[in-house]
């Protein structure tokens, strides 16, 4: 959805036309206030903000679709690891990585 001039209002503009902005919002209009001239926060309809959510749910479902079928591609494929044996190469990652920021902090406070 594009956004006009009309649908940007500063916070102090938006607090004292409230009750308008609201019946502007709820016959389908979405309003971003601003604070300091930066976007602060916006003002939807309760429906929209709904829809919107299940949008990002159907999203989230697709993409762990996808990753399951992968998953799936992979095992077929033949490229497979052990749990377990992936795992604890993860830990000794993250341990390295840990222990090289420790030393990188220790020698920059020597």
């Amino acid at each position: 959805m594009a956004f006009s001039v009309s649908d940007v209002i500063p916070f102090s503009q938006a607090r004292a036309n409230l009750s308008t902005l609201a019946e502007q919002v709820k016959a389908g209009a979405e309003k971003i206030v601003t604070k300091n001239g930066e976007s602060y926060f916006a003002i939807i309809d309760a429906q929209r903000l709904d829809y919107y959510h299940q949008l990002e749910r159907e999203r989230i479902h697709l993409l762990l679709i996808d990753d399951a079928g992968k998953g799936l591609d992979d095992a077929a494929s033949g490229r497979v690891k052990d749990a377990r044996t992936a795992l604890q190469a993860i830990k000794r990652r993250r341990l390295s990585d840990t222990i090289a920021r420790i030393r990188r902090f220790a020698a920059a406070s020597a």
